[in-house]
């Protein structure tokens, strides 16, 4: 499509990717959505990105990025028969994490059937220089049904210069003005007249944050503690999609096997606690762990679906940092498949307080079974979050969590275990 031209889009789910090619020097890249009624969001809740990945409609939703050989997409699913009536635009945004959009080649939007994969609409961006900021397209109601607009419209203030044209409230850091000396004396305090009293102000929302951090091979940890991410809690979070039919390792020759329908991924946790006690988090055995009490970790629930909005989710107790020495985040295949082959997984670790923390699995290019997400280490001073993404390839006959414990030598028994 071409800049400005449009097109009609079927009334059902569709899949939105930003898509660019990565290299040296390349900004990241996110996806966002607004949902607009006269041109403004109602709310701050009608902003759909990183930070706050689903409408409360759910009609739109962030799904979190991939990484195929160097061509990276971040997803946006947008389901358009749940868009409220009075929703009328959807714009599609992107923003530059670490430089301009002309930094970034290959920038291009594509409008996918999210059930069927099938190519709706693309718009690919060219020409871009300073910009840190696009509307790439939008989703618009005209007569009854729903069309796709390529836009293209730069911006060189970034995603919260993007986010405030469209009315969103951002959290900008103030620096705090120098103290004023006091007058040497003061006169003597007047008694001010009697006013009748006033109602305190409503409740305001709180401004969105657009702060995050993103863990690379070149930059792979972050401290919690610089972060001010030290106490209430931090959600671990695993998301997944799936590139093809098939995957896994049926033999040594690593011939592909049918990948079923329900993959079942188990997100998990070694944990080592300052008092010397170590034990895991898992579904396996029941073994959910507390939050408030040891070991101050708690696993959600099993979810097979990898949809950000349930996926796995492990829950961290800050509060209690000082009683934990190290957790390490792990995940398994429990059913569903041989191998972490052609499975695109992003993580996300949300601290109550502070930057949420992401990054993405790299392509998995052996028979692996167990993933090794991310250590977090206690050093007394400081609380350290560190991004492994290493796959583990189990020895015949091995579990998977003893293959995990082995490789980073956490000297635990184990047992055979059911869900």
């Amino acid at each position: 499509m071409s800049k400005g031209s449009n097109a009609p889009v079927p009334t059902t789910a569709l899949r939105v990717e930003l898509g660019w090619r990565s290299g040296p020097g390349v900004p990241d890249a996110d996806a966002s959505a607004l949902l607009l009624v006269g041109g403004k969001v109602r709310s701050d809740g009608d902003f759909v990105f990183y930070n706050q990945p689903e409408h409360s409609s759910g009609a739109v939703r962030h799904e979190g990025k991939r990484d195929v050989g160097g061509r990276v997409t971040d997803s946006l699913l947008v389901d358009l028969t749940r868009v409220e009536s009075a929703i009328e635009t959807v714009i599609l945004a992107a923003s530059a994490d670490g430089g301009a959009f002309g930094q970034v080649p290959d920038l291009c939007v594509e409008v996918k059937d999210a059930a069927q994969g099938a190519l709706v609409a693309r718009f690919d961006s060219m020409g871009a220089t300073v910009e840190t900021a696009f509307v790439l397209g939008e989703f618009y109601r005209r007569q009854g049904a729903w069309k796709f607009r390529a836009v293209g419209q730069g911006y060189s203030s970034g995603l919260e210069g993007l986010a405030t044209d469209y009315g969103i409230t951002v959290d900008e850091p103030q620096n705090a003005a120098p103290p004023v000396a006091p007058p040497a004396t003061m006169p003597p305090p007047v008694t001010p007249p009697a006013t009748p009293p006033v109602a305190p102000p409503a409740p305001q929302a709180p401004p969105i944050s657009l702060s995050k951090v993103t863990l690379t091979k070149e930059a792979p940890s972050v401290s919690l503690t610089k972060q001010g991410g030290t106490s209430g809690t931090m959600r671990v979070n695993l998301n997944w999609q799936m590139r093809k039919q098939f995957s896994g390792w049926a033999s040594k020759l690593g011939r592909p096997v049918a990948m079923h329908n329900d993959l079942d991924l188990d997100l998990c946790a070694l944990y080592e606690l300052t008092d010397g006690s170590k034990g895991v988090v898992q579904s396996l055995g029941n073994a959910f762990g507390a939050l408030r009490q040891p070991p101050y970790i708690h696993l959600d629930g099993d979810d097979r679906t990898g949809a950000r909005s349930s996926g796995e989710n492990l829950t961290i107790s800050l509060d209690h940092q000082r009683a934990i020495r190290r957790v390490l985040v792990f995940v398994t295949i429990y059913e569903g498949a041989r191998s972490f082959a052609d499975l695109h997984a992003t993580v996300t670790l949300t601290p109550q307080f502070g930057a949420p923390i992401e990054f993405s699995l790299d392509e998995c290019t052996v028979p692996s079974t167990v993933c090794a997400l991310a250590l977090i280490t206690n050093t007394g001073s400081d609380l350290v979050v560190q991004r492994e993404a290493r796959y583990l390839v189990p020895e015949r006959g091995v579990s998977p969590q003893r293959t995990v414990d082995h490789a980073y030598g956490w000297g635990m028994n184990w047992t055979p275990g059911r869900k």
